[in-house]
């Protein structure tokens, strides 16, 4: 199993964790619209360090931004596998295409 698997089988059984001894169950007991906020605030960091070009900072912030994610889908009900299965579903298909099918419908 993928490491980002893991993750999202921990932040699942997290969800039903007390949220005083979990970050995860803390921040899904706030909801969706929180865990979209604190995913969008740890994007925002990232750009910072990739615009800096501090690329240590990058990786760590990184790692926030998939386990933010990974909150953010279980938040809102999409399992990881779902997204997954949508990226297989592109995999060798041009981004310019698969951009142009999906606006046409």
């Amino acid at each position: 199993m993928h490491t980002l698997s893991r993750l999202a089988d921990t932040i699942a059984t997290r969800a039903n964790a007390d949220p005083d001894s979990s970050w995860t169950a803390k921040l899904l007991a706030k909801g969706p619209e929180k865990c979209a906020e604190k995913f969008g605030e740890e994007a925002v960091e990232a750009i910072i360090a990739s615009v800096k070009g501090d690329t240590t900072n990058l990786t760590a912030e990184a790692a926030d931004v998939l386990y933010h994610l990974l909150v953010m889908l279980q938040a809102s009900g999409v399992k990881f596998e779902s997204v997954l299965a949508e990226l297989d579903r592109r995999e060798g298909v041009s981004g310019i295409a698969e951009k142009a099918a999906r606006t046409k419908s």
